[in-house]
């Protein structure tokens, strides 16, 4: 489970409100690069994560070396949201995709135990209830900001139940985390897409292509936990 949304100090730590409204054709502008980087990011993800699901050598790499690769992973999120502003937007597109790629080992793994048809159902169902949320971040007028900030407030309580359910090693517990990460990650996608929609995040980085990688990395992380609690809610185990 990926919950690099935890180490977005530069972009979940701003719960001031919106910032001004931009032009419409300017909030296009944002949504569009920073919806271009987040698909490129996923569909690298995928391509890997397919790759690792037939190749016995990865899946054993992977498994392996599980614990590195969550804490390699964090440590990118932490290095993009908390660095955005010290480094070139090129550099924090460099190790968004290293992210991505490196998430695509872990997400084949995980997908790897579960039936093709429990996982298409979990990625359709993700895909259905990312694109409502950020259609409605894109078109509503009232400001998501009080709705973000309980969200990455309860986001953290996740967290911690979910290291506690490791050890506890319960099945209810563990149902409950994964509905509460839904409900968490769908409230997430609707305000990083009025955040970003906003012009926030240029605001915030000084920069369109930086606010682009950052926007992206958020909506990427909104998917790929949305993805991975429905599949864990929904999904059947091979």
């Amino acid at each position: 489970m990926s919950f690099g949304n935890f180490g977005q100090g530069g972009g979940y730590g701003q719960s001031g409100g919106m910032a001004a409204p931009a032009s419409v054709a300017v909030q296009g502008s944002f949504l569009t690069q920073a919806f271009f980087w987040m698909f490129a990011g996923l569909l690298l993800s995928a391509g890997i994560a397919a790759v690792t699901q037939f190749n016995e050598t990865l899946l054993r790499f992977a498994a392996g070396n599980l614990l590195i690769l969550i804490i390699a992973q964090l440590v990118l999120v932490v290095a993009i949201g908390f660095g955005i502003s010290r480094i070139s937007a090129t550099l924090a597109l460099g190790l968004f995709f290293v992210y991505a790629a490196s998430l695509g080992l872990t997400i084949g793994l995980i997908v790897s135990l579960y039936t093709e048809a429990s996982v298409a159902t979990a990625f359709l169902s993700a895909s259905a209830m990312f694109g409502g949320a950020a259609l409605y971040g894109a078109v509503t007028k009232r400001s998501l900001a009080t709705i973000g900030s309980i969200a990455f407030m309860a986001l953290i309580g996740l967290i911690v139940a979910s290291v506690v359910n490791i050890f506890l090693g319960s099945s209810t517990i563990n149902w409950i985390i994964s509905l509460a990460g839904v409900a968490i990650f769908t409230a997430l996608t609707a305000w990083d897409v009025q955040r970003i929609n906003s012009g926030q995040l240029v605001a915030m980085t000084g920069s369109v292509e930086k606010a682009a990688v950052l926007g992206a990395l958020h909506l990427y992380l909104d998917f790929v936990n949305l993805f991975l609690f429905l599949l864990r809610l929904f999904g059947d185990r091979r």
